[in-house]
């Protein structure tokens, strides 16, 4: 099948029904015809196609094709050429691929994962977009599985409908069903923006963008813990301590706290013999200037209290063939052993709520953080009170359970945009330059996918720091290499948010922290007024505030593949060092005048500038100036 635009151009080249193996088709039985004026086709013991069309509006055109599996043997199947085209969208992918064609993997179910384990990322939405301005939007009853192949030379985007014995173990449909959507418009951005969620304002209060904008403006601030014999009242105190006493560098923000707050996680209370007086510490913290956030998960360990009670009043997920007493179990980061919170039980909820709140109301907290795991972090046979769709609705159930109850920070992974001022935290990055090199290609597809307040990982990586450095009191504390820290800081201070584990102060070098004070005035002088500015742009219209460049313009074929830049808004484009050892790299300005932050010359664009010098101390960005400025 081949579609044209308005201008009789093909912009989408697709492969229809790759499984039926059968050339013969016919017209559908009366019986199974829609009698809605769409074309109804019928592969026999195979397959049924129904093909319709309609206009949303003047400008863009859409076509629905839903496949209907006769057979359990033959799985629908369309695939569309990435040959003429760049396609974007999806989902993290392991290979950080921006675009889409860049990546390639086998048939996975399309849920979130992690890209370490060969699947997709922590947030996925069934959107694909092409540089030719079509885009593909998949029904969200399907059974969706995905892949990214070559084919005869070519790379393929393959749709399928699938049920297994897993990710779609619930049958929404009799027979597999793959019902989709490919609309085309005049060109990339305008048919984007068309299809973008609107109007995000929509119930919004204004301490809600308070908190949006506190959190563009204040860092985010996470002790580093694997164990609960790490996380102490102490460890909470020096850390903060330490923060504040980086006067000119450091602004206090949030501090996050992990789930080991508890002694077991899901007892939902304090572990008082670490945290004897965390009332008076978190005053104290207040005071300063501090949020403090509490880590909840929907797990609760085999060794938890609240765990037999769970268990009696069946507020876990159970197991699919087994007795409906007997919770399902699963392992999640530190726990071995853990029962789920069936969040569809109409109990579970007010249980929940409960004793959050009693939590939060005796320690004076700020906000709570959703660490929900990805969809494969359900127990593989679960099985809820009320049938979920796929695991991820579940995270959508638990996290719709909660906003509006309890305040809410961020969430670990998605397929739904939260509401604000709920943020979206980016998957965890290896601290490594490869790593560092998977943030932007995240970011940019995260924001394609209409998620725009996005909280990226820490600086200098969130796990696998290899190197020991010496501390004073003759213990060791693993930090990043010092040259990936300095580029993942610079990268950090252009980002919605900048996450620390780790302060500058920490290497005990004073380049480093000469480094962190600078980007930190850049970012409050140049960089926060426009995230707050391009963050109201976000709410009205849906646009992300971490833009690809092509939406800058996206008529222009060198804005298509430019992964490792990006765009604040419309203003200011960024351009890190994401190498080790590099000192200049090639940067791309799209149409425009443009200022460099390093030089303070101008620069026209639409053109390339090769070998662009960036010293160890600097980051390269460009300002937009008006298109009248005179050189």
């Amino acid at each position: 099948m081949k579609i044209h635009n308005n201008e009789g151009v093909i912009v989408v080249n697709a492969a229809l029904g790759t499984t039926l193996n059968y050339d013969k088709v016919l017209p559908c039985l009366p019986r199974d015809n829609k009698h809605d004026g769409s074309l109804c086709l019928e592969w026999m013991h195979r397959a049924r196609l129904y093909l319709d069309f309609h206009d949303l509006d003047d400008a863009v055109k859409c076509y629905n094709l839903r496949w209907i599996s006769l057979s359990d043997s033959v799985p629908p199947t369309d695939c569309f050429d990435l040959s003429a085209a760049h396609w974007y969208g999806g989902g993290q992918t392991a290979e950080a691929a921006w675009p889409l064609e860049k990546g390639g993997h086998p048939f996975r179910p399309f849920v979130t994962g992690r890209v370490e384990d060969g699947r997709w990322g922590n947030v996925v939405k069934r959107y694909f977009v092409s540089s030719k301005g079509a885009a593909i939007i998949v029904d969200d009853k399907t059974p969706l599985h995905v892949s990214i192949r070559t084919n005869d030379d070519k790379k393929e985007l393959c749709l399928r409908a699938q049920y297994d014995d897993f990710a779609f173990v619930n049958r929404l449909t009799p027979s597999a069903e793959l019902n989709y959507s490919i609309c085309v418009g005049s060109n990339m951005s305008e048919l984007h923006n068309h299809l973008s969620e609107h109007t995000l304002w929509d119930g919004l209060k204004k301490e809600d963008s308070n908190v949006i904008d506190y959190l563009l403006t204040e860092p985010v601030w996470e002790i580093i813990s694997d164990s609960d014999e790490i996380l102490t009242e102490e460890t909470i105190y020096n850390f903060t301590e330490d923060i504040t006493n980086s006067v000119g560098i450091m602004k206090q923000g949030h501090v996050l706290i992990n789930e080991f707050w508890q002694k077991n996680i899901g007892d939902f209370e304090l572990d008082i013999d670490r945290f004897p007086t965390l009332d008076k510490t978190l005053d104290m913290l207040k005071r300063r200037g501090f949020r403090v956030v509490f880590t909840i998960q929907p797990f609760i360990s085999t060794e938890s209290f609240n765990f037999a009670e769970a268990v009696s009043k069946r507020l876990l997920v159970s197991e699919r063939f087994s007795d409906r007493r007997i919770p399902a179990l699963t392992r999640y980061k530190s726990l071995q052993s853990a029962g789920m919170l069936d969040i569809t039980n109409e109990k579970t909820v007010p249980w929940l709520l409960e004793k959050l709140k009693k939590v939060m109301n005796k320690y004076k907290f700020d906000a709570f953080f959703l660490d929900m795991g990805t969809a494969y972090d359900l127990p593989h046979y679960y099985h809820c009170d009320r049938p979920l769709a796929n695991p991820d609705q579940y995270k959508v159930t638990f996290t719709n359970s909660l906003l509006g109850s309890v305040p809410v920070f961020g969430i670990s992974s998605a397929v739904l945009r939260p509401r604000p001022p709920t943020f979206v935290f980016l998957p965890p990055f290896e601290s490594s330059w490869a790593g560092l090199r998977g943030v932007v290609p995240t970011l940019l597809t995260y924001g394609v996918l209409g998620y725009p307040f996005l909280i990226p990982g820490a600086v200098g990586g969130d796990y696998d720091a290899p190197q020991l450095i010496p501390k004073k009191n003759g213990t060791e504390k693993s930090l990043p290499d010092e040259e990936l820290y300095i580029r993942w800081l610079q990268l950090a201070a252009f980002l919605p948010v900048v996450r620390y584990h780790h302060l500058p102060s920490s290497y005990g070098n004073q380049n480093i922290s000469e480094i962190a004070k600078s980007l930190a005035l850049t970012r409050q002088n140049k960089v926060t007024p426009k995230l707050k500015k391009f963050a109201r742009v976000s709410l009205n219209i849906g646009l992300p505030l971490i833009r690809p460049l092509w939406m800058l313009d996206s008529e222009d074929p060198n804005c298509h593949q430019v992964s490792d830049e990006f765009s604040i808004g419309d203003d200011i484009i960024v351009a890190p060092i994401i190498d080790s050892g590099r000192r200049q790299r090639e940067v791309y300005l799209p149409a425009g005048v443009w200022k460099d932050g390093i030089d303070g010359g101008l620069r026209k664009g639409s053109r390339w500038i090769h070998d662009y010098r960036v010293e160890e101390h600097q980051v390269a960005y460009f300002e937009r100036m008006p298109d009248n400025t005179r050189f």
